[in-house]
């Protein structure tokens, strides 16, 4: 009777290791399918979904029409006069419509420019900030002249100081 009971005990323990691998059988194999679905996903994100990026591109503003000025040399009003400017710029304008207008107007824009630049010393047109405040200045002394468009931006193609 021992005997039959401990072949009863190995096969109720036989029979309890089978169930038990039946079941790390189903979470491996859930493991295994959530690992596939999450790198799926992820390659989906990664490599195949669309990116929105170049809608925010296409916002940007394109550059607008380009009228270029003359050479400018100006004596600056530091050391006597003994240092001298060269600029060269080129206007951005609103659009082609004032193109002609600025044609027009050249002397006076020339002289407003002339007039501003020759009262500068050295140290005004130095650096990055004195640069930009000359733009500034430049662009709302071009503007009161200009009645079919405006001038949004200067660019500085040419500065020498000597």
């Amino acid at each position: 009777m021992a005997k039959e009971d401990k072949e009863a005990e190995v096969a109720a323990a036989e029979g309890a290791g089978k169930k038990k691998g039946g079941l790390w059988k189903w979470v491996i194999i859930g493991v295994a399918a959530v690992a596939v679905a999450g790198g799926g996903f992820g390659v989906y994100h990664v490599f195949l979904k669309k990116k929105e990026e170049p809608k925010q591109a296409a916002v940007r503003p394109a550059i607008g029409t380009l009228w270029p000025m003359d050479p400018f040399i100006v004596n600056l009003t530091d050391n006597n006069g003994e240092r001298y400017l060269k600029l060269v710029l080129q206007l951005e304008v609103s659009g082609n419509e004032c193109i002609p207008e600025l044609d027009q107007l050249t002397p006076k824009l020339r002289d407003t420019v002339l007039d501003l630049l020759s009262a500068k010393s050295y140290n005004d047109i130095i650096g990055i900030g004195a640069k930009q405040r000359l733009r500034d200045e430049l662009i709302m002394r071009i503007n009161r002249f200009l009645t079919t468009g405006e001038v949004h931006k200067i660019y500085f193609t040419e500065l020498v100081i000597q």
